[in-house]
């Protein structure tokens, strides 16, 4: 497998506009997400924006940055535009789309979503983590996860929710903004 990490951004959020350039510890929140992933070491990282702002911010941190439209329906739809720019013809397999606020992620969860990409067969991994604050459960800040157990650490995701999800016996989950597929799948879902 031969990834790469797109970290899509926009200055346009609907909860906190302005978002990636939030300054933390005297840099952009764009800027430690992209080096929480080069610490991960699986490839090459690029932020993919519709912003100037936040492309001139990547590139004075040493990141590549690749302009992209402002219309997209979806981060990933972003990514697949940066992935096609910057790789038109197809070296990297695997793509990690790493969402712009993640700025403390632990590079060893980037490197799991890609691991698990590569040995679960599926076309497409994500993370999850156990809720452990009551108020999570609740939150529309939260996104949930609803999965059934496939033994070990892997679960399969049946959807995502901002709602309160329906829950009996077992964890429940938060899903961790970080995706990794493989090209194909992610040029079949956009």
């Amino acid at each position: 497998m031969n990834p790469i990490v797109i970290i899509p951004a926009r200055m346009a959020s609907t909860r906190l506009p302005g978002k990636p350039m939030a300054d933390i510890a005297g840099a952009p929140m764009i800027v430690h997400v992209a080096r929480r992933a080069a610490e991960a070491e699986l490839g090459p990282v690029a932020v993919a924006t519709d912003s100037a702002e936040i492309a001139e911010a990547a590139e004075a941190a040493g990141f590549m940055a690749v302009m992209t439209r402002a219309d997209h329906p979806s981060g990933s739809d972003r990514v697949y535009e940066a992935v096609s720019i910057l790789d038109p013809h197809g070296k990297h397999d695997a793509i990690v789309n790493l969402q712009g606020d993640l700025p403390v992620i632990d590079p060893a969860d980037i490197r799991a979503v890609s691991r698990a990409l590569e040995t679960s067969g599926a076309d497409i991994a994500t993370l999850a983590a156990r809720i452990v604050e009551d108020h999570e459960r609740d939150s529309p800040n939260v996104v949930k996860a609803v999965v059934s157990d496939l033994g070990g650490e892997a679960m399969r995701a049946l959807y995502f929710t901002r709602a309160t999800t329906p829950w009996g016996e077992g964890p429940l989950w938060h899903h961790i903004g970080i995706y990794a597929w493989s090209r194909d799948a992610l040029s079949r879902f956009v």
